[in-house]
């Protein structure tokens, strides 16, 4: 496989230019601290609004410097309760967010924001791709805000399993940044024993001039990963293959997959060389010391080549990537004396383009009224990938002839949020404050899919059109809050949130058919309540109840998934003609879906420590019409149809505990940690009945994480984390016998539990300069989220602030 150095482009250099010529760094200002409703925290002000009704947990950029090895911008949330990023590979596009009763795959169930402007995809519900991180670059980041639940009237349905509000800042003096990082994993498995080598480089720059700030960044991460998929053979059934019919080989690994049955692996795939550059320009104007405007422009370039190395060769050496189906010497594969069929593995390679504008007016007087307009548009200007057809024999994928095109161009999202605060007493301590607000989005979906036209994969222009895709999603909401503090001890916040959700211009083509949907319009209404009691200076209680409303997305209503959806026995011609649209034509979409609705609730205790702070929270909520992929065994007898439908009643609760705290035992260490258990059953599901008192998939019965760091001295600091996270299974269970899919989940295919070890070591040399050096997964754990976690890998990275 190719391991090339990683290098530096014209949008990287620009940057390094525009402040190389900067006059003589200034002496950092000194942090000061504050404490906040969750934890202690450090000099940033929390993007989470006044009198959140929500439990909240933070973290800032000095604790991000000193215990975070990853350099994305997901990896900032490595430590904090119950929240996981499924970050495969430094540079993974595909990074699902994990939050307390959600699973990795649940993206559009949480939501991201960075500076007020939505991160997260919210065109399907899944872990690929997951919300864009690559839009902020880690070093940006000023600090990182939780909120668990849909307790808020301020945010729509799909923080039913929580919001993190990212923070960056506009400068207020002369300001630049730059720094490098390098890493290096090793990763033995299977037949792949390698070093997989990358780098890191960001710089940004900014000033103040009179009423006019500005902020430029520029970010580069050139990665190789390691192989994230592996190919698997297939036993011939019968009698062993006649001579001149297969060729024998060696080479290949044999292990036992999650379901525990013997599996013969063939091939290393995915080894997704990833080089991504990130630029953001921020300009702002004060019209006065409390109303800012601020724009934000946003370019997102990735290259993919996704390469491949096949195990097998034959007796002269010579590397075997597949068998055929027509007949000859490599009709089959002779592995360890039996015969197997072998699909070739594909080498694909992918070019991205995204662009985000976003445009923010303010006003933060913290008087009688305050108001804010954020309006964003996310276009994916050019999302376009290829990928060969496999061969045979010694010919290898990257010498196909042909192969699949597949284009996304002019997918996105546009979002609009007018927001009001009222405070009768004319300050930031009046009894009521009252939050008030109107919100607007569409999201589209368009994607095509071609067959190469015969030639080269690379090189092909698109042939005849395999499948396609088209939709719209809006809504349109209006909400009202109030915090009352209805005593010094008590205090109510109330609200509610009116929401009107519209599908249209739905289509799909497959199979030379084109189909197209009615559009719908649903309606909804979210109320929210949460009641505190401060018990003493020290004891806090409070209870939280929130309806969240999440509304199917464009690709669970929509996307071509998939073209083999009727199973069981053959239907007759008349049973075919009667099934309902779309699936005579075999789509496993469903744009019936109604939207989930959470009845969800939380009782929270905290103790305020004299550094810190320690909470245990119980949680859960009623889900009705839950939104799941699974087989609806009632459309016909006989028939199922797996696709995304509604089941009818999900119940979940839990409980966690967390603790903040600095300096704790001895002057210097910072202790943070948290533990949560999660139980989550299917309570009814009339399209499924056997599935009744079942587990969800992808959710952890217990997650975990500890985090230690020591400050030895003003310079250098030390920090040890620990993650773990608990049994989660990769599907439903069998309707029939109960068992579950996975009886062998720690293996390639599998859901793993884990637990692991990360170190890292900072020193501050100067006031300009530091350097660092880490490792992630110290013990060298391997770990599986369907495709393996990074195995040990080392960091180095220096950086120079001015």
């Amino acid at each position: 496989m190719d391991h090339r150095t990683f290098g530096f482009n014209g949008i990287f250099l620009a940057v390094v230019a525009a402040f190389s010529q900067l006059p003589a760094a200034q002496a950092a200002e000194p942090e000061s601290d504050k404490q906040l409703g969750e934890m202690v925290i450090t000099s940033d002000k929390p993007a989470v609004p006044a009198n959140v009704p929500s439990t909240t947990e933070s973290v800032t950029a000095r604790q991000i410097a000193e215990s975070v090895n990853s350099v994305s911008s997901a990896g900032a949330l490595q430590y904090l309760p119950s929240v996981h990023v499924r970050e495969r590979f430094i540079g993974d596009v595909n990074g699902g967010l994990a939050m307390r009763m959600y699973g990795v795959n649940s993206s559009a169930e949480t939501i991201v924001y960075a500076d007020g402007l939505l991160l997260s995809n919210f065109l399907s519900n899944s872990c690929c791709p997951g919300p864009r991180w690559g839009v902020v670059s880690q070093h940006a980041i000023d600090r990182v805000d939780v909120m668990y639940g849909p307790f808020s009237a301020l945010y729509p349905g799909n923080s039913v399993g929580g919001v993190v509000l990212m923070t960056t800042h506009m400068p207020s003096k002369l300001e630049a940044h730059a720094q490098l990082d390098f890493f290096n994993e090793r990763f033995k498995l299977y037949g792949t024993d390698d070093n997989f080598t990358g780098g890191h480089a960001a710089a940004t720059v900014g000033n103040k001039v009179g009423d006019w700030s500005f902020w430029l960044s520029a970010d580069r991460l050139d990665n190789h990963s390691h192989p994230t998929d592996f190919t698997a053979a297939t036993a011939k059934t019968g009698a062993p293959a006649a001579a001149g019919q297969y060729t024998e080989v060696t080479g290949a690994h044999v292990d036992r997959n999650i379901a525990n049955n013997t599996r013969v692996n063939t091939a290393a795939t995915s080894a997704d060389h990833t080089v991504k550059n990130d630029g953001t320009l921020k300009v702002a104007y004060d019209f006065s010391p409390s109303v800012r405007a601020t724009y934000t422009f946003n370019v997102w370039q990735n290259t993919s080549d996704k390469l491949v190395d096949s195990y097998l060769r034959d007796a002269a050496g010579n590397t075997i990537y597949g068998s055929t189906s027509a007949a000859g010497v490599y009709r089959y594969l002779r592995i360890n004396g039996l015969d197997y069929s072998v699909t070739a593995p594909s080498v694909s390679h992918a070019e991205a383009e995204y662009y985000m504008h976003g445009l923010s007016v303010k006003s933060q007087t913290g008087g009688t009224w305050d108001w804010e307009l954020t309006a964003s548009i996310f276009d994916q200007n050019k999302d376009v990938s290829r990928a060969s057809s496999g061969n045979f024999g010694p010919t290898p994928s990257t010498s196909a002839t042909a192969g699949t095109l597949t284009v996304l161009d002019g997918t996105g999202w546009k979002n609009l949020d007018l927001r009001g605060e009222w405070r009768p007493d004319g300050n930031l301590r009046s009894e009521h404050q009252v939050s008030f607000g109107f919100h607007t989005d569409s999201y589209t979906t368009k994607s095509d899919q071609y067959n190469l036209a015969a030639g080269n994969w690379l090189t092909s222009e698109a042939g005849t059109l395999n499948t396609n895709s088209r939709g719209v999603t809006s809504t349109d909401a209006i909400y009202l809050q109030d915090a009352w503090q209805m005593s010094p001890n008590w205090k109510l916040v109330v609200g509610g949130r009116a929401e009107k959700w519209t599908a249209s211009e739905g289509s799909n083509y497959a199979n030379g058919g084109n189909v197209t949907y009615q559009d719908k319009t649903v309606q909804a209404f979210s109320p929210k309540a949460s009641l505190t009691w401060l018990l003493s200076d020290d004891w806090s209680l409070r209870g939280s109840y929130g309806r969240g409303v999440r509304f199917p997305t464009v690709n669970e209503l929509f996307k071509n998934v998939g073209i083999k959806t009727v199973s069981g026995a053959n239907p007759t011609p008349a049973e075919i003609a009667a099934f309902p649209a779309p699936y005579n034509v075999a789509l496993t979409n469903n744009p019936n879906l109604k939207p989930e609705t959470a009845e969800s609730w939380e009782f929270a205790l905290e103790r305020f420590l004299p550094s810190g702070v320690w909470r245990t929270s119980l949680f859960g909520e009623e889900k009705r019409n839950a939104l799941v992929s699974q087989s609806d065994i009632t459309t016909l007898p006989g028939f199922s149809i797996s696709s995304v439908q509604n089941i009818d009643r999900v119940r979940s609760y839990g409980i966690e505990t967390s603790l903040q705290s600095r300096d704790l035992l001895i002057d210097g260490l910072d202790l943070s940690g948290s533990i949560a258990y999660v139980h989550s059953r299917i309570a009814e599901d009339r399209a499924n009945p056997g599935l009744e008192n079942t587990e969800l998939p992808l959710i952890p019965d217990w997650r975990a994480s500890l985090l230690a760091v020591y400050h030895a001295s003003d310079a250098l600091s030390y920090s040890l984390g620990w993650r773990y996270s608990g049994r989660q299974h990769s599907g439903l269970a069998n309707a029939t016998t109960g068992a579950y899919p996975d009886p062998n989940p720690n293996v390639y295919g599998g859901r793993s539990s884990f637990s692991v070890f990360d170190a890292k070591l900072l020193y501050r040399i100067d006031k300009q300069w530091s350097a660092s050096v880490g490792i992630d997964n110290i013990t060298n754990v391997k770990y599986y989220t369907l495709y393996p976690y990074s195995q040990r890998t080392i960091f180095a990275g220096i950086k120079f602030d001015l």
